[in-house]
Order: C-alpha cells, then sequence, then structure tokens
C-alpha cells in the first residue's frame, strides 16, 4: 500500500484493485463541470426572458380581447336631456328633435341639474347610460379662442374717427363702466361692422379686445349653418357661455349675413334651421344685456339683406361704416406694411399711393409682401422702388384679369 502511486485510488471493502487517474483527467472533469453550470445559468437566463415574453404576450392578448369585446360592442345613441320625471324616468331628444319617454339604468335618480346635458342611451330600449361631459369645449374648436391678442390700434391705418367710436362703444364699457353709471346710461349692447372686404373689420375687432384686455372669442358666421336640427342654436348657446367664463370678453361674429338674411315666407329645407339659429342669437343678445363685462361686434358686407330684427336698437345699437381707405390712410397703411422691411433710400410712399386708389388694406399688404417677393427673386439685399412698382402693376394685372373673368359670362349672355 506504501508503495503505490499517490494518485492511485483503493475501492475499500473489496479486493484492492488500484484504479489510476491521471490530473490531465481530473482538469478535464472540472471543465466539464463548469462548462454544465456555465449551461444551466445560461439555460436559467433564457427560462427568465421566455417568462416576462410569456407575461407581455398575455397582457397584450388581454387587451386584444378586451378590445375585440368592445368593437362587438353596439354603438350607443346620444341625446339631450329634456325633463327628469319621477321613478328614473327621463324625457330626452336625439339628434333629429324627436322626443322620447325612456327610464335611467342610474343607481342613483338623475336631478334637475342634468337638464339640457348630453346622454349615451341604448339602441334596444333607449334607457339612460351615461351623462357625457359637457360638449362645449368640443364645440368651441369651430371658434378662434385667444386670451388676449397681440393686434393693436398701431397696427390700423387710417381709421381714426372709426376707431373713437368703437372706444366709446365697446373699450370704455369694459374698462370704465363706472362712467356710465355715473351718468345713469346704458352702454351700447352690440356693434356691427360693416364695409367691404379687406377693410379691417377683423382686425379692429381683435385690437379691441387687445386694448380693453378680454378674451376674443371669434367665430365665421358660415359655421353657424348646421344641417341637423338644432346644431346651430347650440354652437350659440356654448359660444355666449364661453363667453361667460372667460369674462371680460369680447364675442366676433364675422360673416353675420350667413344667418342674419331677411327672413321669408319660405321656411323648407335648410332655411329652416337657418332661421332657428338667427332666433337663438337673437335671444342670446336679448339675454346678455345685463352681463357688462361681454360684448358682441359683428361684421358684413351685405348690410343691405340684414334682418331688421338684428339692426333695431337693443341688439346692434351701434353700426359703423369702414370704408375704404382715403389718400392719407393708404400711406399710413402701406408704411405699417412695410415697417420690418429693409428699404432701399430711394423708396418714396407718395408715388404708390396715388396709384392706389380704391385698394384695400388688404390690397396693400399683398402689394408690399409681392414688393418683397420680386427682391428676394432678384437675391438684392434691399427693396427698391422698382419692386414696388413692379408689384403694385402685377397686381392691378391680375385684379383686372379677375374681373374681366367674373364679366365674361355676363357678356356672352348678353350676346
Amino acid at each position: 500500500m506504501a508503495d503505490m502511486d499517490s494518485d492511485s485510488v483503493i475501492n475499500p471493502g473489496r479486493t484492492e484493485v488500484p484504479i489510476s487517474v491521471s490530473r490531465k483527467g481530473v482538469t478535464n472533469f472540472y471543465d466539464y463541470v463548469y462548462t454544465l453550470e456555465e449551461q444551466v445559468r445560461t439555460l436559467q437566463s433564457h427560462r427568465s426572458t421566455m417568462e416576462e415574453k410569456t407575461q407581455q404576450m398575455d397582457g397584450e392578448i388581454r387587451r386584444l380581447k378586451a378590445e375585440l369585446e368592445r368593437f362587438k360592442m353596439p354603438p350607443l345613441m346620444v341625446g339631450t336631456i329634456q325633463d327628469v320625471l319621477n321613478e328614473g324616468k327621463v324625457i330626452v331628444r336625439n339628434s333629429n328633435g324627436v322626443e322620447f319617454l325612456v327610464a335611467s339604468e342610474f343607481s342613483t335618480p338623475l336631478s334637475e341639474k342634468e337638464v339640457g346635458k348630453r346622454v349615451a342611451m341604448s339602441q334596444k330600449n333607449l334607457a339612460v347610460l351615461e351623462v357625457l361631459p359637457d360638449s362645449k369645449d368640443a364645440r368651441a374648436k369651430a371658434m378662434e379662442l385667444v386670451e388676449r391678442p397681440k393686434e393693436d390700434f398701431s397696427m390700423v391705418g387710417g381709421l381714426d374717427k372709426e376707431i373713437q367710436k368703437l372706444h366709446e362703444a365697446v373699450i370704455l364699457p369694459l374698462t370704465n363702466p363706472e362712467k356710465f353709471e355715473r351718468l345713469g346710461i346704458q352702454p351700447p349692447s352690440g356693434i356691427l361692422l360693416h364695409g367691404p372686404p379687406g377693410t379691417g373689420k377683423t382686425l379692429l375687432a381683435k385690437a379691441m379686445a387687445h386694448e380693453s384686455k378680454a378674451s376674443f372669442i371669434g367665430l365665421v358666421g358660415s359655421e353657424l349653418v348646421h344641417k341637423y336640427i338644432g346644431e346651430g342654436a347650440k354652437l350659440v348657446r356654448d359660444m355666449f357661455a364661453l363667453a361667460k367664463e372667460k369674462e371680460p370678453a369680447i364675442i366676433f361674429i364675422d360673416e353675420i349675413d350667413a344667418i342674419g338674411t331677411v327672413r321669408t315666407d319660405d321656411t323648407s329645407g335648410g332655411d329652416r334651421e337657418v332661421q332657428r339659429t338667427l332666433i337663438q342669437l337673437l335671444a342670446e343678445i336679448d339675454g346678455f344685456r345685463e352681463r357688462k363685462n361681454i360684448k358682441l361686434v359683428a361684421a358684413t358686407n351685405r348690410i343691405d339683406v340684414m334682418d331688421p330684427a338684428l339692426l333695431r336698437p337693443g341688439r346692434f345699437d351701434r353700426i359703423v361704416e369702414i370704408p375704404l381707405p382715403d389718400k392719407s390712410g393708404r400711406e399710413k397703411i402701406i408704411k405699417i406694411h412695410t415697417k420690418g422691411m429693409n428699404l432701399h433710400k430711394d423708396v418714396h410712399f407718395f408715388p404708390l399711393v396715388g396709384k392706389t386708389e380704391g385698394l384695400t388694406g388688404a390690397d396693400l399688404k399683398s402689394i408690399c409682401g409681392e414688393a418683397g417677393m420680386l427682391a428676394l427673386r432678384e437675391d438684392a439685399s434691399k427693396i427698391h422702388q422698382k419692386h414696388f412698382t413692379s408689384a403694385l402693376s402685377v397686381f392691378l394685372q391680375s385684379r383686372n384679369a379677375g374681373m374681366d373673368l367674373e364679366s365674361e359670362p355676363r357678356d356672352k349672355m348678353l350676346a
């Protein structure tokens, strides 16, 4: 036993049979075990990764199943609560104007506070399932809401007398109402601006909001024309409700002739809905007279077709004409629109002013912009007099061409 190699292994309990294992064999054995351990750790890491992916897939499957269930659900009808009765009964009106007496599925009965709100109804029995949020914010997307416009009266040229009238009728009642109270008089309720297109009526409305530090709520009259019954009237109510929240506020309705034309006996088709919208507008004007922090301003270039009910005192108390700019006004407007331009010293506005008689402020702005584009086309560092002269020529040619196209069908009819 003592003479055996140190690497020999004796099997105890039996005949001593030496088993020889070399050092190299032991080293390979431990390498093999280490390799197996590395494989086990790798498999465990793969297993953790697969479990995480499985959990993610389970969550995605649950989401898709829930989405599929929502797709299977029939859409709900939208109506408006007209009255709340006893025993969970509610009178609702759908978008077609038809009223129904239905049941409410709420655990707590609806109150009178919900009258006028939109609700979601089941298609099967028209039962009220949910009271929807106020739709005013969604409808207000059709309006332009500016907390305080950047435009001011310095951007308006040639309308000093008109600005004075608007200051007395709009700005003064909003900023110094105590002056009217001291005299015991009522400030004007509404102001109507009329004149050719492009004379600055919208700019004046925004400038009034800026000077009086009021919110500006703008809307085009055509936005109030809807094909569904009650939609236009609802938008009018939302507009005045928004003004109440944002007061002091100025409501500006551009192209009010879209809904304010003279009413006729023809109440068929869309004319009936337009008249409903006009009646709602008249009611809102009469209803907000006591609110001194809200002013209504409207604009039109067709005052000749306006309904007398809108123009009577108490609704539009002040009717202000915005005329075409005179010679002095045109010069001021050109200076306003060229204030930030890099002009050459050879630029003189007097010849340009004399050739622009009959043009509006918007036309003059277009001419100034065209002069800048001509200088840009030539890669000039400054805008010269020739650029303004060419811009005026281009503008007059395009306008005359447009007038010829408008008169051509009439000439052919006469021929």
